[in-house]
């Protein structure tokens, strides 16, 4: 079955945006890129920094409402649907939820053929990185690290912390059917 879809999971900082990038440039045939990042910005300024939206608090820790999840979900089944539409689709997500997360992908693709990544990052990597980019809650990086994968079954894992994204780009497209 010819994969539609890479969804890579990892905290924040893990290298996911930067892979996706990498990606895009190796793999032989064009695949749109959507990130969760992008998701938090399309929401209206009123939910962020809402207990019915997202709450980032000043040490990191994320907390979710149901307005988030309504949302969430309906951004969730709108990619989906472009991806059965015949777009190829590869996602950068951060599972807050762990496998919770995960489920809520599956139950939207069905059938469809996914490729699911785990992008990990040491810790104190990740949060130099946060440092660095100047636009993330000091904490999160570090309270995201290891929470994300609790639960979640991949069909490959690649590890940033050593690793440049165009190499684990290229491992993640040797996977693509």
């Amino acid at each position: 079955m010819t994969t539609r879809m890479i969804i890579l999971n990892g905290g924040s900082s893990s290298g996911k945006s930067g892979i996706v990038r990498c990606l895009q440039a190796v793999l032989p045939d064009p695949w749109l890129a959507f990130g969760v990042d992008s998701f938090v910005d399309a929401m209206p300024a009123k939910m962020q920094a809402s207990d019915a939206g997202l709450d980032i608090a000043s040490d990191g820790r994320v907390s979710v409402g149901a307005g988030f999840l309504a949302l969430e979900a309906a951004w969730t089944e709108g990619i989906v649907a472009m991806a059965r539409a015949g777009a190829r689709i590869v996602v950068d997500d951060v599972f807050l939820r762990g496998a919770a997360s995960q489920q809520r992908w599956q139950k939207a693709l069905g059938a469809l053929a996914v490729l699911w990544v785990g992008v990990r990052c040491d810790s104190t990597v990740a949060a130099g990185r946060e440092t660095a980019r100047g636009d993330r809650a000091q904490g999160m990086a570090a309270s995201q690290a290891d929470v994300v994968h609790q639960g979640v079954t991949y069909d490959l894992e690649v590890d940033t912390t050593h690793t440049e994204s165009l190499a684990c780009a290229r491992a993640i497209a040797a996977h693509v059917r």
